[in-house]
């Protein structure tokens, strides 16, 4: 009914809600980031706040879509329930897009990609040039990363342990109760570059078997905003603001 045939109390009423949707939806975007996936997206202890590739990633979109981001530190386990029980409404973290992962959220055009990392005790002379080699090994890869399922169907392999981060499971391996730990390449070199540890090796005649691709993911079927973020990208892709932040985390994309 037109406001013109209703009181105006009621029709503001009405109205409300809608203006404050439009508002919260160009104004102010909630985007959920791992705290734990350095140097994607860690907490800065001395600042108490996010940052890293994505959270520069998502600031960079934000200037350019008009959006400021309310950014959240959710485990990675949590990074789906949240977008799909409207706690957040945009993933920015080292999330993997995949068929599986594509049927329950929606994509983003791909930002870059990389490959995984394998980590083993400096003791350990092991020539580990493919997963084969993993035969007789405990292996340890984190929870919900695109390297469990290649690892779960890995023959041979002793005993596949699951971790909530790769610092947790580098360090298992530096403690020598794993064998291996297999994750996200830049995740894993950077966890070991700052740990400084003399027990880790990072096995450099692997063979990379999984292309990791990364994108935002926002709630499935949010079109309007899956098309915003795309434009986005293509604009921090063609102008070299990508590439400054990944030259600035030392991050080498495929």
């Amino acid at each position: 009914m037109p406001c013109r045939f209703m009181k105006l109390t009621a029709c503001a009423a009405l109205m409300l809600p809608m203006l404050t949707g439009v508002a919260h939806a160009q104004d102010t975007l909630r985007v959920g980031a791992t705290p734990t996936a350095v140097p994607f997206n860690f907490l800065d202890t001395k600042t108490n706040t996010l940052q890293g590739v994505m959270i520069d990633i998502t600031q960079a979109l934000g200037k350019e879509l008009g959006f400021t981001p309310e950014l959240r530190p959710i485990p990675f386990a949590g990074l789906v329930p949240s977008l799909q029980t409207d706690k957040i409404d945009m993933i920015s973290s080292a999330f993997a897009m995949n068929a599986q992962r594509a049927q329950v959220v929606d994509f983003s055009e791909e930002l870059f990609a990389y490959s995984e990392e394998v980590i083993a005790n400096s003791k350990d002379d092991t020539a580990y040039h493919s997963s084969a080699d993993f035969a007789g090994k405990i292996v340890g890869v984190q929870t919900g990363t695109v390297s469990v399922e290649p690892m779960k169907v890995q023959q041979g392999i002793k005993e596949l342990r699951m971790y909530d981060s790769m610092a947790d499971m580098i360090r298992e391996v530096a403690l020598g109760r794993i064998d291996v730990a297999v994750g996200d390449g830049p995740v894993m070199l950077y966890t070991v570059k700052q740990s400084g540890s003399n027990k880790l090796r990072v096995v450099d005649d692997y063979k990379k078997q999984i292309r990791i691709a990364i994108g935002v993911a926002v709630r499935k079927g949010n079109t309007e905003l899956l098309e915003r973020v795309n434009g986005g990208v293509s604009k921090i892709k063609a102008d070299g603001t990508l590439d400054a932040i990944l030259d600035k985390w030392s991050v080498k994309k495929l």
